[in-house]
């Protein structure tokens, strides 16, 4: 039966949702898939108008607060290290990563059509994909930054030089890309007959492989190699820098200076947890074990609240951004 026939009757209680999952096995036979069409957040317009605001209020404060924390590090002197350098490198990072997907959402909030084109989809997939696994290993990246600066300080500025820095962002941008245009080919390779109803606010691979009408086993397979080639390995780099960090802390003979040589990774160490650890959750579970509420409320914050707090992070926890901050403001006035 037609998908509007089977709504006709029905009351406000019954959602598209609940249509969805009662004719998943019906649907895979019945016809190609040339769009996606997402239940999002939630189905209650109340809410959906709630929502709206809260995200788009979100999205602008991501985008101007990652936008002054770049152009404070390109206007202050001070501020020209690697650590900033890879900052920038962040905060640039997270104005695409939030770009890729808050737009989309806001607009299926407030419209009436909440569909996206196979085409669509698969490049807002890539780059999602793309931008995270960049921010994993960017990360991975900045905790090696650290582990130089407080292990070895008389060669830090050897070791990590200019051509070092471009040569490790690049590295992380390049291989990101690269990454996820694999896992895409062999994800929109597969056959999509039906449904076309995805469960979340923007399309990702472990969603979209719900509806593909064959075995996913192989291309599960193969996106859990290269998360713990992107996720997992630039995070045993965390730990393994930042044990050795805590190590040289320790043999540090005043309480200021151990004060200071942790302060310098405090940031660092929030945004690592809040990051990687609703990351994990999405990429390194099985999937058939993933709750999909689940997995939309941690979609959000890896992709939503993560981006808007770094630059929130990085200024309240670092007085080197905090002083530059000021006298920003002081010339500002002046």
């Amino acid at each position: 039966m037609p998908f509007t026939a089977q709504l006709k009757g029905r009351t406000k209680a019954e959602s598209v949702s609940g249509w969805y999952f009662e004719n998943i096995n019906t649907m895979k036979t019945n016809f190609t898939v040339t769009e996606f069409i997402f239940l999002g957040l939630s189905s209650q317009p109340k809410i959906q108008l709630i929502l709206f605001i809260m995200f788009l209020f979100f999205y602008l404060l991501t985008v101007a607060g990652n936008i002054i924390i770049i152009t404070i590090i390109q206007l202050e002197p001070r501020l020209q290290t690697p650590m900033y350098f890879f900052l920038t490198n962040l905060s640039f990072l997270d104005i695409c990563y939030t770009s890729t997907n808050v737009p989309q959402m806001l607009s299926n909030m407030v419209g009436k059509k909440k569909s996206i084109p196979f085409s669509g989809c698969a490049t807002q997939m890539y780059f999602s994909l793309s931008f995270g696994m960049i921010e994993c290993v960017l990360l991975g990246v900045m905790a090696y930054d650290r582990y130089v600066a407080i292990c070895h300080p008389l060669n830090y500025i050897v070791i990590m030089d200019r051509s070092t820095c471009v040569r490790l962002a690049t590295i992380s941008w390049s291989s990101s890309f690269l990454s996820s245009m694999v896992i895409n080919v062999l994800t929109l390779s597969l056959p999509y007959c039906g449904p076309n109803i995805l469960n979340h606010f923007f399309c990702e691979v472990p969603s979209v492989l719900r509806l593909a009408c064959t075995d996913t086993s192989l291309t599960e397979l193969v996106v859990f190699v290269f998360s713990i080639i992107t996720v997992f390995i630039p995070f045993l780099l965390i730990v393994v820098s930042y044990v050795r960090i805590f190590q040289s802390v320790l043999r540090i003979q005043s309480a200021s200076g151990r004060h200071k040589a942790l302060s310098t990774c405090a940031s660092h160490l929030t945004v690592v947890a809040l990051f990687y650890g609703t990351g994990i959750f999405m990429y390194m579970r099985p999937q058939s074990k993933s709750s999909r509420a689940g997995g939309k409320i941690f979609a959000v914050f890896y992709t939503v609240i993560t981006p808007m707090l770094n630059p929130l992070i990085y200024s309240l926890r670092n007085q080197d951004v905090k002083e530059a901050f000021r006298r920003a403001i002081a010339k500002q006035r002046t």
